[in-house]
């Protein structure tokens, strides 16, 4: 599902929380992710309010705990709870783009990072709300208008500070924004967090089939203009030429074509241990697929180019992994569609031992580590173990396979 924002007025996140829920996320299911953090002595509701004639839903967080400072690392224990998942890695993600920004502009480092205007109750519930609203609703790519920024200033903890506030201006990089005749704060860290986790892009609503709009209210009230943010829930349509999803290909499986963000960065000067290390980590951490190409950059210097495949919801965190574990200045993100055929995992026995056969509409393949695995055990060479575990594969016993699965 694609979700496409229009800051009609700016974006905070509890503007956008208010619109994915008036879009039909469902409530208690957002609340049961952020109740899975720990944190106690709050309550989310959402209310149905009229701004300017538009009827728009204002998320409401009312706490009992008046805290609203806390450091950032005690905030990332928090959101690393939320369940399931991808919502954690995107809260989280969040989160992290939050502290290194603050402690860049204070000489600070992230994780000891104090948040004033952010350690509170409701910047937490906050993000990690829209990060389940977006799990729940199926979202796997999102497209944001260009974001309006306001002129003036803004009362923070550190005294009058100009607007766009510096953190914001600092989580803004790469995005896409324009000037507005609204002054103050029209845009919030966490709302430029959130769209920076998301791995958000700017532009003008995607080719897509509109399924369901949802409008959030903000707290403040304008003379002029309903204080909103719209979002447009949309399928994506295939590409030009593309069998549709679920399509049979030639060899009469059904295949499934799918949103995928593949990451990219050019690197000079890590060891090969390394980007094997990278690489492991990714994988295991929910990449689709992790490798590397070899690349002369500048100056003939020898150098490799790290990829990683990733789905929509899981490319934020990915993306800051690379950056953590490499060093990198910079990650390309690229958001493509592929098609992906159905497979299903089995397992055979090839002089007694086990192997787990993968096997897709056009053949099977041995899995590695169980094919070397029998091939030390009975001495027999590994090609042989592999070819012997195809074949019984594709013999196709109905009782040997033990899970069928049509996504990649």
């Amino acid at each position: 599902m694609i979700c496409w924002i229009n800051p009609f007025t700016g974006l905070a996140g509890d503007m956008l929380l208010g619109a994915l829920l008036d879009a039909g996320a469902p409530l208690e299911q957002v609340r049961a992710s952020i109740a899975a953090t720990g944190l106690t002595g709050w309550e989310l509701h959402a209310e149905r309010v009229t701004v300017h004639g538009l009827t728009a839903t204002s998320a409401r967080v009312r706490v009992t705990d008046t805290a609203t400072e806390r450091r950032a690392a005690e905030l990332l224990e928090l959101a690393a709870a939320a369940r399931p998942e991808p919502v954690a890695a995107l809260a989280t993600a969040a989160l992290t783009a939050i502290a290194r920004a603050e402690g860049r502009l204070h000489g600070t480092d992230p994780g000891e990072v104090h948040l004033h205007e952010l350690g509170g109750h409701d910047a937490l519930v906050d993000l990690v709300g829209v990060a389940a609203a977006l799990h729940a609703l199926g979202v796997t790519e999102v497209v944001c208008a260009p974001l309006p920024l306001g002129v003036g200033s803004v009362h923070a903890a550190h005294g009058l500070l100009p607007c766009p506030a510096p953190a914001t201006l600092e989580l803004l990089s790469g995005a896409v924004v324009t000037g507005t005749d609204l002054r103050g704060e029209t845009v919030t860290p966490t709302g430029a967090a959130l769209l920076r986790a998301a791995g958000a892009r700017y532009g003008p609503p995607p080719t897509m089939t509109p399924v369901a709009t949802g409008y959030g209210a903000g707290t403040r009230v304008l003379a002029d203009r309903p204080n909103v943010v719209a979002v447009t829930l949309g399928r994506p349509l295939p590409p030009s030429g593309a069998e549709p999803a679920g399509a049979v290909g030639a060899g009469g499986a059904a295949e499934a074509v799918e949103t995928v963000v593949t990451l990219e960065t050019n690197l000079d000067d890590v060891t090969g241990e390394t980007l094997a290390h990278t690489i492991a980590r990714a994988l295991a951490e929910g990449a689709l697929d992790a490798w590397t190409t070899t690349a002369v950059m500048k100056k003939g210097r020898p150098a490799h180019v790290l990829h990683v495949l990733a789905r929509p919801e899981t490319a934020a965190h990915l993306r800051e992994l690379v950056l953590a574990e490499t060093g990198t200045l910079g990650v390309r993100q690229t958001v493509q569609t592929r098609v992906a055929a159905p497979r299903r995992t089995g397992t055979v026995e090839v002089d007694g031992m086990p192997v787990r056969v993968k096997q897709g509409p056009y053949g099977a393949k041995a899995e590695y580590d169980d094919a070397a695995a029998a091939a030390r055990r009975t001495g027999l060479p590994l090609r042989t173990v592999a070819d012997r575990a195809r074949r019984l594969a594709e013999q196709d016993h109905p009782d040997r396979w033990t899970q069928e699965d049509g996504t990649p």
